[in-house]
């Protein structure tokens, strides 16, 4: 059930955000609006409009939180992979999404702290210079050598 509803978000997801998409809903609302007169602006007339909008939005609510759902853990499975393969990174950042706020309150204070040691460069030149991202990308060419792996 899981999976079957799972494809029928993504093609939902990918349907209603087309142009084909946009243009079917303005025209449904340019022809109701368009009829207006004809019905004489009747409560029916009006609740018919409010009637499909509202069970469109109820529908769309759940299939939109399937797609970001699954859009959400698969980028914290590219950014888990991108830590774990590097080693000046720490690994305590994986799957810091199950961390309670207060610990990750501490992890912000401890950033926030790097930020600040960062800006007292005074130039973002000396803390992202090229000449860093060459002599990182050197170290890291030397240990795949020297380990005959291909992480950092």
């Amino acid at each position: 059930m899981k999976a079957l509803f799972d494809k029928f978000s993504a093609k939902v997801t990918a349907a209603t955000g087309s142009p084909t998409a946009f243009i079917t809903a303005f025209t449904i609302i340019l022809v109701w609006g368009i009829t207006g007169p004809l019905f004489g602006f009747s409560d029916t007339w009006q609740l018919v409009i409010n009637t499909g909008t509202t069970i469109i939005t109820f529908l769309m609510v759940f299939v939109i939180q399937q797609s970001q759902n699954k859009d959400t853990k698969a980028l914290h499975l590219k950014l888990n992979e991108l830590i774990a393969c590097n080693r000046m990174a720490s690994n305590r950042l994986i799957d810091i999404e199950d961390l309670t706020a207060d610990e990750i309150e501490v992890l912000k204070t401890y950033y926030v702290e790097l930020a600040k040691l960062s800006a007292k460069e005074k130039s973002i030149h000396r803390t992202h210079s090229i000449d860093e991202a060459k002599e990182n990308h050197v170290e890291k060419v030397k240990h795949r050598a020297t380990t005959g792996t291909n992480t950092p």
